[in-house]
């Protein structure tokens, strides 16, 4: 799988101050997990259903110089199974595409689609997984939105900061990056402009939010 400004995002974005314990669900390549790893020094769990995406991950983990990451080949419903709401942070580059067609290979499938991880199924393995004062931060196509929030609802979870994700300056908002808690706040909501000056010619902002994860910056 490729390394892809979804999860470069949402793993320089998510606020891991003063965590102790994340969750990354999904984890793939485990790209998320590795970044978190350097930005914090909390334990943390990743969780990937499909065993060949797993054991990439766990090859990229040995490999790194984080040992912190523990690695779990299962959905994230039998993962939560009898484990209590531990988690001071938990983030996921969910698959979130349901009406396409379905990719040539099953890992990719499993990435892109989400028959195997509903909104509902990760909202609710989320709630009892995330502590009081957890956060949950999670990235979505930027048409969901409306429907990410209303099913988050359903398991008391609330959006309080939305991050708009444009291409270009003239392009409109493809992607969205949230942070949802179990206590209603006012919503803060940024935009962040990936390429502002012309193909890989990428803006000041998205310089600053990534340049520990890129060489080039």
């Amino acid at each position: 799988m490729k390394v892809g400004t979804d999860g470069v995002l949402l793993g320089a974005w998510a606020d891991c101050t003063n965590t102790t314990n994340i969750l990354d669900i999904g984890t793939g390549t485990g790209l998320i997990a590795l970044m978190l790893a350097q930005r914090s020094g909390g334990n943390i769990d990743a969780v990937e259903i499909n065993k060949d995406a797993a054991e990439e991950a766990k090859l990229n983990i040995e490999s790194s110089s984080w040992s912190n990451i523990n690695l779990h080949c299962c959905s994230i419903q039998d993962f939560s199974i009898g484990r209590n709401a531990t988690y001071d942070l938990i983030v996921s580059n969910p698959p979130y595409f349901t009406q396409s067609q379905k990719a040539t290979t099953e890992a990719r499938t499993y990435a892109r689609h989400n028959d195997s991880l509903s909104p509902e199924a990760l909202f609710n393995s989320v709630n009892n997984l995330l502590k009081k004062t957890g956060k949950f931060c999670v990235v979505i196509p930027s048409e969901d939105f409306e429907n990410c929030c209303n099913v988050a609802a359903s398991f008391q979870l609330y959006c309080t900061k939305k991050l708009c994700v444009k291409p270009t300056p003239s392009k409109d908002t493809k992607r969205v990056l949230l942070e949802f808690r179990k206590t209603k706040l006012k919503i803060s909501v940024e935009v962040l402009i990936v390429e502002d000056r012309g193909r890989h010619q990428y803006s000041d902002n998205y310089k600053e939010l990534t340049k520990d994860f890129y060489l080039a910056f």
